[in-house]
């Protein structure tokens, strides 16, 4: 079967979209399911070496790796490559119009994932848990029959 990969998008592939991109693959791994992957890119990432420390912190304390992420400029191969993007807003989603397989977390979970950047630590925490319900309802509207594989 071939790979399906999820990409998900924010603005400076720094915060939100690395959290998602490992919050899915860790939960794609817990339930076994096979040929499906997870990635992130930022449509105006900066030249950064690193994921943000306040969201290597909630990933740190749900015992999430993240230790091969790099932040990524998006590009347009990416979207024709991916099976699902995922972006963190409505207005993130407009930005890529064109794609059928382009939707924002609201479509998902019925809200954006407000952008933590400059924030605190419990306002990157709560970003994580609404890209952790984000990942769930992903694999139960998109992939529920992979884990029956």
């Amino acid at each position: 079967m071939k790979r399906r990969k999820v990409l998900f998008v924010c603005t400076g592939n720094t915060c939100r979209s690395p959290m998602a991109e490992a919050i899915f693959r860790a939960e794609i791994k817990k339930r076994k399911i096979k040929f499906v992957d997870s990635a992130s890119a930022g449509i105006f990432a900066a030249d950064s070496d690193s994921i943000h420390p306040l969201s290597a912190a909630c990933l740190d304390e749900r015992k999430i790796d993240y230790s091969k992420f790099h932040p990524r400029q998006l590009k347009h191969k990416m979207l024709e490559t991916s099976f699902l993007v995922v972006c963190m807003t409505r207005e993130q989603k407009d930005l890529l119009k064109g794609s059928g397989n382009v939707y924002a977390v609201s479509d998902i979970i019925g809200f954006d994932v407000n952008d933590p950047y400059g924030g605190t630590l419990d306002e990157y925490r709560r970003a994580a848990d609404e890209l952790q319900q984000t990942a769930i309802a992903i694999i139960e509207k998109f992939f529920a029959a992979e884990e029956m594989k």
